[in-house]
């Protein structure tokens, strides 16, 4: 495992790495990745969906999560980082919906759930397995008749990333570089999914402007939506 980044300034998007970033902020009462607003995505790619059981894959503090539990689904927010799930299980305290929730610390690379769920989301999660390896790992989770949604950043590796703090890490401060697999692009992850047992249903990649920390960045995203058949 390692505990450092790399020289060249590549992040290295293993345990030491996340509980830095998620203690960054609340070790001087700043933090405000909590409050980023739920993906746009979530809602319009799930709003359809007649709730279930719902899996949150590297869920952060736990923004979709919560937002997938207001709406009726019981779910499972699993992440790396310890100081995460505890943000996001006060979160749910605080609103109400801790019976909605569970929360549970693994490495997604290595963890071995004992169950499927109906839905099965991750949004900007940085694996150290990569992220093709990771979506499908993922897909593996997802109940017969279920959905499959992925949400990516799009950008070069060994490029700088200029996006807002969300579950990603991306936060300036722990070098500026991407590793070879951290990005994905919508050919590359359909192509995960275009064997028997699957349906890709929504498939695209898109730019938007956001507000993050007073100032607006753009974001290049990779979106898939996928039934498992």
């Amino acid at each position: 495992m390692h505990t450092q980044d790399d020289p060249r300034g590549q992040h290295r998007f293993d345990r030491e790495y996340w509980e830095r970033h998620w203690t960054s902020g609340t070790e001087t009462g700043e933090d405000d990745r909590q409050a980023v607003p739920v993906s746009p995505y979530l809602e319009t790619e799930t709003g359809h969906l007649r709730p279930g059981t719902a899996l949150d894959a590297g869920c952060g503090t736990g923004t979709e999560a919560l937002w997938l539990a207001h709406r009726g689904w019981r779910v499972t927010g699993a992440d790396l980082s310890a100081t995460a799930l505890a943000t996001a299980a006060a979160r749910a305290e605080d609103e109400g919906l801790a019976g909605r929730l569970s929360w549970t610390e693994a490495d997604l690379t290595r963890w071995e759930p004992d169950r499927t769920w109906d839905l099965v989301v991750t949004h900007y999660a940085h694996p150290e397995s990569g992220q093709l390896a990771f979506y499908e790992r993922i897909a593996s989770w997802v109940a017969p008749g279920g959905t499959l949604l992925i949400v990516g950043h799009l950008h070069a590796p060994h490029a700088g990333h200029a996006g807002p703090d969300r579950h990603d890490g991306h936060d300036g401060h722990h070098g500026s570089g991407h590793p070879e697999g951290s990005t994905a692009t919508r050919d590359g992850i359909t192509g995960l999914l275009t064997g028997p047992g699957w349906s890709v249903e929504r498939g695209y990649e898109n730019t938007r402007t956001v507000e993050a920390q007073g100032r607006y960045v753009t974001l290049q995203d990779v979106v898939v939506r996928a039934t498992r058949t």
